[in-house]
């Protein structure tokens, strides 16, 4: 561990917030800037976002997606050449690139930081995915204060798209649960609804997989129909069909694409 590194953090929020305070924790010299959250104790508090950076051999920029470029924005004029600028933000690898053209020329290298695990609860040791140019110094600064750290070859985006594919899948089979639970409840057998899903994933395997792509293209015109009734039946219930919609809607394409021309 090098204690001289210098780590700026911006936004205290309840990621950026942990991460810092374990930092401190583990020796590190951290300060850093919120405009709306106190710095947690034993973390130098700055005046903005470049006072923050000034003075930082690597920049932790974990606010929101929508503050991901303007957190860069506000810090450009007080970076220095070698500071490595590490996004954490889960925005989409567009906004990645953007940081990259944003540092070109100016030998700041950029880290894409997915978090691939909340941070509450297990603070600098959420399994961390990285790409960029900077990705092999990252991991070489955040591992020995006891960071979960994997190198992701490719440029910055590599890492938050692979994260994002993984979102469609975990975001979407929780909101299906959601959306399925609500409307049993309306219908009066959420207990029975509940048992089934829970048998359902705990059978889950690599088999699994193909099965459901498979039967999906290939019995799409009758769970087409299905999907319809279904949200029939929770309109009746008075519960939105947003995620059974959808599924119909995607059942539906699939159907047309292989009727006969």
């Amino acid at each position: 561990m090098s204690p001289s590194v210098r780590i700026a953090v911006l936004g205290f929020g309840e990621a950026g917030g942990e991460l810092a305070r374990d930092l401190v924790a583990a020796g590190a010299d951290v300060r850093g800037f919120d405009p709306l959250v106190a710095a947690p104790h034993g973390v130098e508090s700055r005046r903005d976002d470049a006072d923050a950076v000034r003075d930082a051999d690597l920049v932790l920029s974990v606010n929101s997606s929508h503050d991901a470029i303007p957190a860069l924005d506000n810090a450009l004029s007080a970076l220095s050449a070698g500071t490595l600028w590490a996004d954490l933000n889960t925005a989409a690898p567009s906004v990645k690139a953007t940081l990259v053209e944003r540092l070109t020329g100016r030998s700041v290298p950029v880290v894409d930081v997915a978090l691939m695990r909340p941070v509450p609860g297990n603070g600098l040791r959420t399994p961390m995915l990285v790409s960029g140019e900077g990705a092999d110094r990252y991991a070489e600064i955040l591992v020995p204060f006891g960071a979960d750290v994997t190198v992701q070859p490719g440029p910055a985006g590599a890492a938050i798209s692979r994260k994002l594919l993984r979102s469609v899948f975990y975001k979407g089979l929780a909101a299906a649960v959601v959306e399925a639970v609500a409307a049993a409840e309306a219908a009066g057998c959420a207990p029975w609804l509940r048992d089934d899903i829970s048998a359902e994933l705990a059978g889950f395997d690599e088999r699994t997989i193909d099965r459901l792509i498979d039967g999906t293209r290939r019995h799409s015109r009758r769970r087409a129909d299905e999907m319809a009734a279904a949200c029939e039946q929770l309109k009746e219930l008075g519960v939105p069909a947003r995620v059974a919609a959808a599924a119909r809607d995607l059942l539906i394409e699939l159907r047309d694409q292989e009727a006969p021309a």
